[in-house]
């Protein structure tokens, strides 16, 4: 059977194997970044992190945070306080910071594309982790455009 036309072919396996690879590592990066995201939202909305409140809001055992912040603090991103709960280092803050920025960008390109906001919230959680750079300035100027206009 020919193949369709409208079919694309399968890249080099080499750029197949990078892009893969590429995804694997923003999924491990995306755990740290809703982490440290969500801590940085805890300490300026209610004055303190603690595990059972990550628990709780990701909707993981405490067992899971546990482990999770054991491998944030090792990479240098968050700090414990014996009865104080967690706080970002510098390193912490700036990641915090940075996917801060590709969330709010990522909802307001999917806003202005004409989703409702509830499924622009719920799909930025997972798009943020996973467009390039080039993507998200890509959306950067078309939003600037946009507004432009407006």
């Amino acid at each position: 059977m020919p193949k369709s036309t409208t079919s694309r072919l399968l890249p080099p396996a080499d750029d197949h194997a990078a892009r893969f690879l590429r995804q694997r590592e923003a999924d491990r990066a995306a755990v740290a970044e809703d982490y440290v995201e969500l801590i940085a939202d805890l300490l300026r909305e209610e004055g303190e992190a603690r595990a059972v409140d990550l628990a709780r809001r990701m909707g993981v055992s405490q067992a899971t945070v546990t482990a999770t912040v054991a491998r944030l603090q090792r990479a240098g991103l968050v700090e414990t306080k014996p009865y104080r709960g967690l706080f970002l280092t510098r390193a912490g803050d700036a990641m915090a910071e940075a996917a801060k920025r590709r969330h709010d960008l990522m909802v307001r390109f999917l806003l202005a594309v004409g989703l409702d906001r509830e499924t622009a919230e719920a799909d930025a959680e997972g798009l943020e982790h996973h467009a390039s750079e080039r993507t998200l300035a890509t959306f950067a100027r078309f939003l600037a455009e946009q507004e432009s206009k407006a």
